[in-house]
């Protein structure tokens, strides 16, 4: 039996754990406190080409594309695995990652284990052949079908932020669809991934290959021979707009499939009509898990007739983020993952300052938290559209405060992105709310704080946030190729 109270550093290749082909190891940190807590295996090329020949193989060689029954018993057994063993999860969760351990009991833990169960269920659901009608041709009469099978294997890519999300949501509608699967977790999270290897490994019948972890501290390498290698069908990446730019360039040199989710800059629309001490009152929860969110709405967009009474309200909240050691319940806000980040976070800080934006509260390291790559909860006012601060993502806890004349000039801010990912609109009027929603160039929008995080819901941006969606039936059908069959009639 496993010991899975203990995180894994070895890659997982062909079914089994090994350590790298060259001995390297790199250190996995603790974000809330800078220590070393474990050592990971460093793969290079070498490592990721095994990988990927033992998917090639177990995709070619076994029964995994064609057996159904197969694979929902095996996506049935994960789920259970993981559910047996998700103490130790959270546990290593909250260590690896700096997650809050309020957001284990959800998103960063509980919740997405559960959603395996949608996916699992699609199985027998979805519609794997369909009929189409008799055709005459050339005076020949045919029958028709066009079949759904798997594209074969998947390189899956995923971020450190919400890893364990993530990598579900990856890897479980990857495997449902009949594929096989080598995952490339991000470098600071790599323990998540593993944990997924171990309740393969230990709890279900899935054949050796079809499922493969290759952590390194140098992502690019490895990266680099599993999104140009001609023996992966498929590249699915969740992290940066402009990684996913080298990725999809990586990628067409075999015509591969690629769908990406990237970054976002999503505005939350505060209508004049709305309730403002409601809707201003949750500004603070931009700064859940650090701000750390490519969905997180990062701009409040207020009328400038009520402007500065909801700016006072947005600091109120901001001051009453809890935030500090994430094993604490009570907090809602951890570090960020790693001391480049905390710079980058600060850096933005200085531009948003030095081109004009008034910066409300936070903006520095906070003088209580003498370890750990914190950044104080962050608000700006008085921001213009074209600063910086309102254009990049900072992926951090800082959100920028915009005012707007009227609807159209509402949409018009929030249109102005490279991104279009997610958003919000709160108004007192549901049908004014859904008429402006209808004119937002995003993939995902919360109306008067409905959410439409699911399982069953595709997310996914339009414009420079990405291609494609994840999750949902559009997502499972991300992994997926059309045949189409003609019968004589």
């Amino acid at each position: 039996m496993a010991d899975f109270s203990q995180p894994e550093g070895r890659l997982f290749i062909d079914g089994e754990f090994r350590d790298a082909r060259s001995g390297d190891v790199y250190d996995n940190v603790n974000p809330a406190t800078e220590e070393v807590i474990g050592q990971v295996a460093d793969a290079d090329a070498a490592d990721m080409d095994a990988a990927i020949a033992a998917a090639r193989r177990a995709f070619d060689e076994t029964s995994w594309a064609t057996d159904r029954a197969l694979r929902k018993r095996c996506l049935v057994q994960l789920r259970e695995g993981l559910e047996k063993e998700k103490e130790n999860l959270r546990r290593q969760t909250v260590a690896e990652v700096g997650a809050p351990l309020q957001l284990t009991y959800a998103v960063q833990g509980d919740s997405v284990i559960a959603d395996l169960a949608w996916v699992t269920e699609l199985i027998d659901r979805f519609e794997w052949t369909r009929e189409l009608p008799v055709h005459e041709f050339f005076g020949m009469k045919s029958r028709r079908q066009v079949w759904k099978e798997p594209v074969g294997v998947v390189g899956a890519i995923t971020p450190w932020n919400f890893p364990l999300q993530v990598n579900l949501a990856k890897v479980g509608p990857a495997l449902a669809a009949g594929n096989a699967v080598v995952l490339k977790p991000a470098p600071d999270t790599p323990w998540n991934a593993s944990f997924i290897a171990k309740a393969v490994a230990e709890y279900t019948d899935i054949p050796p290959g079809i499922f493969n972890v290759v952590s390194s501290a140098d992502p690019a390498t490895v990266g680099e021979v599993l999104t140009s290698d001609p023996r992966v069908d498929l590249v699915t990446f969740t992290g940066s707009t402009a990684v996913g730019r080298r990725i999809m360039a990586a990628a067409s040199d075999t015509l591969k499939k690629v769908f990406l989710e990237l970054g976002g800059k999503s505005a939350n629309i505060i209508l004049d009509d709305a309730d403002l001490a409601a809707a201003c009152g949750f500004a603070g929860s931009v700064c859940y898990h650090a701000g750390q969110g490519c969905a997180i709405s990062t701009r409040l967009l207020l009328p400038r007739s009520r402007y500065e009474e909801g700016v006072e309200l947005a600091k109120a909240s901001f001051e009453a983020v809890k935030y500090g050691d994430p094993a604490d319940i009570q907090n809602s806000m951890g570090p960020l993952i790693n001391a480049r980040q905390r710079e980058r976070v600060l850096c933005y800080v200085e531009k948003g300052i030095s081109e004009g934006a008034r910066l409300v509260t936070g903006g520095k390291r906070p003088a209580h938290l003498s370890k750990g790559y914190y950044v104080e909860p962050t608000l700006f006012a008085d921001v213009d559209n074209a600063m910086t601060i309102a254009q990049e993502e900072i992926f951090g806890p800082v959100l920028a405060v915009i005012p707007f004349d009227d609807d159209d000039d509402a949409v018009r801010i929030a249109n102005d992105s490279i991104y279009g990912l997610s958003g919000g609109i709160m108004s007192g009027s549901e049908e004014r709310a859904l008429a402006l929603a209808r004119r937002i160039r995003t993939g995902t929008l919360a109306v008067n704080g409905g959410l439409w995080f699911g399982p069953d819901a595709p997310f996914g941006g339009y414009k420079q946030s990405g291609v494609g969606r994840e999750m949902g039936i559009e997502g499972f059908a991300e992994y997926l190729e059309t045949k189409t069959i003609g019968l004589p009639a």
